[in-house]
């Protein structure tokens, strides 16, 4: 009996090393952040382009989820991609910042494709890409912009804004909303306090009972619309939304639309088609970066359609503003006729020079430290 399971063992160990030994590679990989590739927002845009370019020309890709939210088990789940053959490896998400600084030169045979973020030290103090790595920012504040000048021009007049968390891709969101608000509000001649804005970050970027009974609050109160911005914490917005007659929702990163028909529109990155160029020029340069887009970040705006509302007519749900009324006004941006600010915050050097030299005054009147508005009333502690 012992003879007959040490020779079971046996096969049982030269199978497993066959399989091991023949696995499939997969030579794209994607490892999501904190959610997954069917969460409707960042990680799913980034994976459809993935998705496509791999399929159109038969390349073999995998997506990758870390075990937790953590850097190292970032690191863990890049390198298990790489063990399985990945020869690009796509990361969506500021949160892969610091991973991809660990990692990229330690494996220089192997690209990298870093969505809404630049590789940094843990501590902010060495920022470093190197020439296998690829960066992709994008010009939030337009999307942003273009999500809350349509809802002001269709006649909304009481918004929110609701962010994951207060990081830079987020704020510049919600700073281009208050920013389009106000360029509308200017253009119909509204008076001052026409248009309020409560505003409002969730320390998450998903849904919770908490949320979505403060969302309840604010509808009840009077809010109409409100662009719920990060991952999927829409789904919480668009409970509470649907929890009263009529409220309405703005989704992110992705058409949103299909979600609930009490979503309008969507404040868009263009992360399908983005990744899916990104991965042209890596391909047709031989598996590596271009000498243009090697080491370095490219940001993305609406002059490169990197930002955007949808204008397919399943996805157009405004009442009175026209899609050629947003062409009007994204060509503006496209020329630099009209021009969003992303300034989100200040240094704590030029926080102290500026308080120095302006006795009596405290960070919320600095210029520039949050949109400036004259029309549009925010309440930044909603």
């Amino acid at each position: 009996m012992k003879k007959f399971f040490g020779v079971l063992l046996l096969a049982l160990v030269a199978v497993f090393a066959f399989v091991s030994c023949t696995g499939k590679t997969y030579e794209i990989a994607l490892v999501t952040d904190v959610g997954n590739i069917d969460d409707k927002s960042f990680n799913e845009g980034a994976w459809n382009g993935v998705k496509e370019y791999a399929e159109a020309n038969d390349v073999s890709y995998a997506y990758y989820r870390p075990s937790e939210d953590s850097t190292a088990a970032r690191v863990e789940t890049i390198e298990n991609a790489i063990d399985k053959g990945a020869k690009i490896v796509v990361c969506p998400g500021y949160l892969f910042e610091t991973a991809i600084y660990q990692v990229q030169a330690s494996y220089p045979e192997v690209a990298f494709l870093l969505l809404d973020g630049e590789p940094h030290t843990d501590d902010y103090a060495t920022y470093e890409t190197t020439s296998n790595t690829h960066n992709i920012l994008y010009q939030e504040e337009q999307a942003g912009f273009l999500a809350g000048y349509a809802a002001v021009q269709d006649g909304y007049r009481a918004l929110g804004f609701v962010g994951g968390m207060a990081v830079p891709a987020v704020v510049r969101y919600g700073y281009g909303f208050v920013q389009g608000a106000e360029f509308a509000a200017d253009e119909l001649g509204l008076s001052a306090g026409d248009v309020t804005i409560k505003y409002y970050y969730a320390d998450a970027f998903v849904g919770s009972d908490a949320l979505e009974t403060k969302m309840d609050g604010w509808y009840a109160a009077g809010t109409e619309v409100v662009f719920a911005c990060g991952g999927k914490l829409y789904t919480s917005v668009v409970a509470a939304a649907e929890n009263t007659d009529d409220g309405k929702v703005i989704g992110v990163d992705v058409d949103q639309v299909a979600e609930s028909d009490r979503i309008i529109t969507s404040a868009m990155k263009g992360l399908t088609v983005s990744v899916v160029d990104a991965l042209t020029a890596f391909y047709d340069n031989d598996m590596a970066w271009p000498t243009e887009l090697a080491g370095t970040t490219s940001t993305l705006g609406a002059d490169t359609d990197g930002i955007g509302l949808p204008t397919a007519t399943a996805s157009w749900r405004f009442e009175t503003f026209t899609v050629t009324a947003y062409e009007e006004i994204f060509a503006d941006l496209v020329d630099g006729t009209v021009e969003v600010s992303n300034k989100i915050g200040w240094t704590t050097d030029e926080v102290t020079a500026w308080l120095a030299a302006n006795p009596g005054s405290d960070e919320e009147d600095m210029p520039g430290y949050v949109p400036e508005t004259t029309l549009v009333t925010v309440d930044y502690t909603a």
